[in-house]
């Protein structure tokens, strides 16, 4: 049996229950899709990908039927899946609505957060050959996501900023699974309290609310841009993550927790 999950309000909720069998042809419609179907045993059933599914290696050899402009409809239905995996935040609603006229069984991923990460595990655990692979990642990413948590708890969190691009400079409230790791690592997301989940601030907001740490995705070029914007304004400590880990609702947002924890409890009490 299989839990079909629908979003209401950015929470996966469980209406009701429905048969579903292995899947021998599935397509998915984002990158973070394609880690969670090889995560859940089911890689060597995937026909097509969107752009950007880059991980693990073998997904970069699998043809690309999606990107930012748009879904190849046409050439999904020549593959002929038996599963298309969508993104309902990300991709455009009108050719999915098309292929399920077609009889091809969408089911709809989004999760929003860590435990949603685990409950979209073993939803495609029906459609895979070994459905215990599925249940067994999602068993083990909550193990460790409850260790990292139990480990790098402070009594008092070290109020961090979230920074994304400069011009214009962008952050994450606590509804972002970014502001989640930041929590599990023993960090305050400064702009928790916003309305919206990527709200725009300004420099003089930031520095309001004196982070003394400003977490990043990208390399060490990306952590010298920030360090560069922020000179003589705020001496923060800029801590740069995996861009693919902290940006995909994916089993790696574990990676990028495994990468901030120790760092930010290496960082003294204020």
């Amino acid at each position: 049996m299989m839990r079909r999950f629908c979003l209401v309000s950015g929470f996966l909720m469980l209406p009701w229950v429905a048969a579903a069998a292995p899947a021998q042809r599935v397509i998915t419609l984002a990158p973070n899709l394609t880690e969670l179907a090889f995560a859940a045993g089911l890689g060597d059933k995937l026909v097509g990908v969107s752009a950007y599914s880059d991980y693990p290696p073998q997904a970069a050899k699998i043809e690309q039927v999606a990107n930012w402009q748009g879904i190849n409809v046409e050439r999904i239905v020549t593959l002929k899946p038996d599963l298309v995996l969508a993104w309902r935040g990300g991709n455009p609603q009108r050719p999915l609505e098309q292929l399920a006229s077609l009889g091809i069984n969408v089911v709809y991923l989004d999760p929003q957060n860590a435990a949603q990460i685990a409950q979209a595990l073993e939803q495609l655990a029906p459609y895979s050959a070994d459905p215990a692979t599925a249940q067994h990642a999602a068993t083990d990413f909550r193990q460790q996501w409850q260790a990292l948590k139990l480990k790098y708890h402070r009594e008092k969190p070290v109020p961090a900023f979230i920074q994304f691009g400069t011009q214009p400079l962008f952050t994450a409230s606590s509804a972002t699974m970014q502001s989640e790791v930041l929590e599990l690592c023993g960090a305050k997301n400064i702009f928790a309290d916003s309305r919206v989940p990527w709200p725009q601030v300004s420099r003089e907001q930031v520095l309001n609310r004196h982070p003394q740490v400003i977490v990043v995705a990208g390399g060490p070029s990306q952590k010298q841009v920030i360090e560069d914007y922020w000179r003589s304004l705020l001496s923060a400590q800029v801590i740069t993550l995996d861009s693919d880990w902290f940006s995909r609702a994916g089993p790696r947002i574990l990676l990028a927790a495994q990468q901030l924890c120790p760092r930010i409890a290496a960082l003294p009490q204020r």
